[in-house]
Parts: structure tokens; sequence; C-alpha cells
């Protein structure tokens, strides 16, 4: 089957990379030039685990191929999948690279005969396709659905983990508004074996919504228990989740001794909070959209409050144990949202490193893959991107776990631990335990007041 994507970021080129993988001949297209040149050459724009090695298989075996979007496209398929970026802008979500695709499409389908199906595959609030998308396609283009056909294809693809999330996806949601499109999509997912839910096009967009904002939640819920499990004291609150979670209907057992352990538990860890291309900017489209349709939206209003302090927990708690930070030596491991990705769009540690230079502190910071895109975000005299943070550990006073790269738990081997003496360790992620660091002032989200804290 040809397919046609049209966006060669997170999820555009993965999705073409696999679709290719799985025996598609898929064109992509990218109205930058120069993202198409480097795609051209054989580079992934994008660093994201597996999927060089999986991009220049495809492109070698010609099953992909890149070309520039111009206003007068040919689009030689007969699915058309769209996976633009949607930013949020003033809390609510931007269409324009929407807008602006599905006019090049309508220009295209008003003087082409064949049948082409539409399928948005960004993330747009529900509504969006078959009210938006189809009245810009039927004005431009001067024809019908039927004409043309329109569907929406979410993505759920955890960044450092895109690969396998497409190539093994728990489900496959499959949004349509004609029979014609149906066909398409489920030709196009007939490789893959999974539950496959058919819905029309805005609830599709509401499931993608629904998945992501409840994620958020549970993040933020065990946010807020944590802080008021520290101002208490003497309590770790993993203690506490881990007693919680012993309760079937979060963590069944699936035989004597032996539990499931489901991935759902990752998201009861507290932290400094959730960030990313995602969680953000669709909490907050939903918040906007339901204040659009009436309903007071009190829930991810708290979702977005907790959220949005709970980086300067660690600030806090740094000030708590050092009282003026000015002059002080800090280091923050890990700049991108996430491990696996340089992706640093709505990165905690970012957030952690402009308030901690408003303290006038001197601030160091590494990341594997993603200081280079943390360098165009700032310039000040107080922080010093660095490429081996092990050499700069016995100069500074403070270290900040900011993302949980593996690399990092070499921190708890032996021959740190005379380094680290008197040093402070802030773990942001629950990367170690206190028992970790017997000589070390160990802090982190929702630790009370115990043996060195």
């Amino acid at each position: 089957m040809r397919i046609s994507i049209i966006g060669t970021g997170y999820v555009g080129l993965v999705s073409a990379v696999c679709f290719a993988a799985k025996g598609h001949s898929v064109i992509c297209y990218d109205n930058n030039p120069k993202v198409v040149e480097l795609i051209k050459a054989g580079k992934a724009p994008i660093y994201e685990p597996k999927l060089q090695e999986l991009f220049t298989k495809v492109l070698k075996n010609k099953q992909i191929v890149v070309k520039e979007l111009i206003s007068k496209t040919h689009f030689d398929s007969e699915l058309v999948l769209i996976a633009v970026g949607t930013p949020s802008r003033n809390g609510k979500i931007d269409l324009k690279y929407i807008d602006n695709v599905s006019t090049v499409i309508a220009e295209y389908i008003r003087t082409e005969d064949k049948f082409i199906s539409i399928v948005i595959k960004s993330t747009v609030i529900p509504g969006t396709t078959d009210t938006r998308v189809k009245s810009i396609i039927e004005k431009i283009s001067g024809k019908k659905i039927g004409d043309f056909g329109l569907g929406m294809n979410p993505e759920f693809l955890r960044e450092g983990n895109a690969i396998d999330d497409f190539m093994n996806p728990d489900r496959i949601v499959l949004g349509y508004e004609d029979n014609q499109t149906l066909k398409l999509l489920q030709e196009a997912y007939a490789p893959w074996d999974c539950d496959k839910i058919i819905v029309n096009s805005r609830t599709a967009e509401m499931i993608k919504y629904v998945n992501n904002a409840l994620l958020a939640t549970q993040i933020s819920s065990v946010n807020e228990f944590a802080n008021i499990t520290a101002a208490i004291g003497g309590i770790d609150f993993m203690d506490v989740i881990n007693g919680v979670t012993l309760d079937h209907r979060w963590n069944p057992l699936i035989s004597k001794n032996k539990r499931l352990n489901p991935g759902i538990l990752e998201y009861l860890v507290p932290g400094s909070g959730f960030g990313g291309s995602c969680f953000p900017k669709d909490v907050m489209a939903l918040q906007s959209l339901a204040r659009g349709v009436g309903i007071k939206p009190d829930i991810l209003d708290a979702v977005l409050s907790v959220n949005h302090n709970q980086p300067f927990e660690v600030v806090r708690l740094l000030k708590k144990a050092f009282g003026d930070l000015s002059g002080k030596n800090i280091l923050i491991l890990g700049l991108s949202f996430k491990p696996n990705t340089d992706d640093i769009r709505e990165s905690v540690s970012l957030k952690i490193l402009n308030k901690l230079l408003n303290t006038k502190s001197l601030l160091y910071a590494h990341d594997p893959v993603a200081i280079d895109n943390a360098k165009l975000e700032f310039n000040n005299i107080n922080l010093t991107f660095i490429d081996s943070w092990e050499d700069i550990i016995p100069k500074v006073d403070a270290i900040i776990i900011g993302t949980n790269w593996d690399e990092y738990n070499k921190l708890k081997n032996i021959e740190y631990q005379t380094i680290l003496k008197d040093k402070i360790i802030v773990d942001t992620k629950r990367l170690f335990s206190i028992n970790d660091f017997p000589t070390v002032k160990y802090l982190t989200i929702g630790l009370g007041l115990l043996r060195n804290s």
C-alpha cells in the first residue's frame, strides 16, 4: 500500500519508518527544505532509540522517499496522514499547521478526480477533523465527503520508546467519517495484530486527550500526596505508595506471591512534575475546550496548578539545606524531559535551571544528547554546559538528578562515595534510594526527615 505522511517530527518520521518496515511504500513530506535534504541524506533529524537504524534499512530498500511539501504538491497515494505540530498558544491549541496542510491537500483535490482519504494523526481537540478540517477541504476543493475521505488516527507513542510503541501497540484507534477511509486504515494496519478500536473521528480525538489527561492527573495527585508526606516528616512516600499499590485493584496477583506489576505504577512515583510535548499542552487544550462547552474543569485546573509549582519543590529543598544559594556550585544531570530523547519541550530540568539562575548560584548542566538543544534556550554566565559530568563532581556542592538517564546510576558506585561525602543529592526521579548514599545528604520529593535529610 502507498501511504503519504505529512510532517517528519517525532510522530511523522517514526510512523513513516515503521509503516515502511511493515512493507508499505511511504512518501514523507515536509515544508522545511533543510529537513528534507537531511532526511534524503539518510540522517534522522531527531534522536530516538532504534530510529536511525530502522530508517537506514527502509531507505536502502527504497521503501521510503522524502519530498518537500509545496503549494502544488501531487499526492501519489490514496491515504494521506497529517502528522504536523499542534502547539499550545496561551493555553489553547494552535491549529495553523493543520489548516495550512488541509489547504494544500484541498487545492490538490480540487483539480484531481481520484479519491484520497485525509487522516489526522496529530493530536487535535474533539471536533477538529469532522468540522474544521472538513470545512476547509470542502470549501477550497468544491467537493464533499464521499468525493474524498476523512478520518482520525491518534498516536500513543512515548518519546524514547516510540519505535517499540508503534511496532508493538496495545491498541490502534481508527476514527473515520466514511467507509472508504475505514477500509484504507484497516489495510494500512493489517500487519498489526492487536485490539483495533473503530469509532468516529471526534471519539478518536477524545480518546487521545482523556488518555493523556488521566496519566497527568495521576502524576499531579501523587506529587501532591508526596508533598504533604514530606511536610509531616518521618515518612518516605515510597513506603506509602508501595503499601497502597499492593491493593489488587492496582496490582493484581497472578499467582501466589507473584504480581502483575503493570506499567501504570510508573506514574505513581513522585517527582518534579511532568513535561514534554504532550501532557502539558494536551491538558491545557482539554481545559480550554471544557470551558468552551460550558464545563468548569476543576480537576484539570488542579492538575496544571500542582504541576506548575512542583519543580520549585527542588529549589525549596536546596534552600532548606543551604539557606542562601548564592555562589553555590550546583550540577544538574539531565536536560531532556525524559531519558532516551533529545526533546527539551516543557522539560522540568529547564524550569529548575531557570529558577536557580535567579538565586545567583553557579550552575553546571549535562545531558547525553540534549545539550545542543538546551544551549539554544540559555545564555547566562552563571550556567556552563559540560560534556563530562564525572569530572566536575569534586567541584560542586550539590547534584540534581533532573532526568533518569541510565549512565547516572554510576553515582551510587562505591568509588563515588568518598567524592560525594558532605555533598547534597536532590533526586527528582527516585533514581536512587537513601540507602545508596550513607555519607551523603540525600533529598527527594516525598521524603520527610529521616536519617540524614
